[in-house]
């Protein structure tokens, strides 16, 4: 019984790796991490520290979707980022839900 439970929370584990590996592909894929990294600044800011900014706001996803379709300026700094229209809506979606994972 004790390698059945054991076993169970092995593959949970390999799933939620695995989502995250197919989310940071898919940031890559979009060219995001030309200009973002998950632990430290570059361009843009880190995404653990986007992550931080927005913990406890439910109405974060909204708004971050917002900005990566339009693009913004003015809440990290002077660098803007360009809006993101060649990158479909579901996967802006599964992007920013990533992003708040972090």
């Amino acid at each position: 019984m004790k390698s059945v439970v054991i076993a169970g929370f092995a593959a949970t584990g390999l799933l939620f790796t695995g989502a995250a590996n197919a989310s940071l592909e898919l940031a890559q894929k979009s060219q995001c991490m030309l200009c973002h990294a998950v632990d430290k600044k570059l361009v843009g800011p880190a995404y653990k520290e986007v992550a931080a900014k927005y913990k406890g706001d439910a109405t974060a996803e909204a708004k971050l979707i917002e900005k990566v379709k339009k693009g913004g300026s003015g809440v990290w700094g002077q660098v803007p980022m360009p809006p993101n229209t060649a990158v479909k809506d579901d996967d802006i979606k599964t992007l920013v839900k990533w992003v708040l994972s972090q």
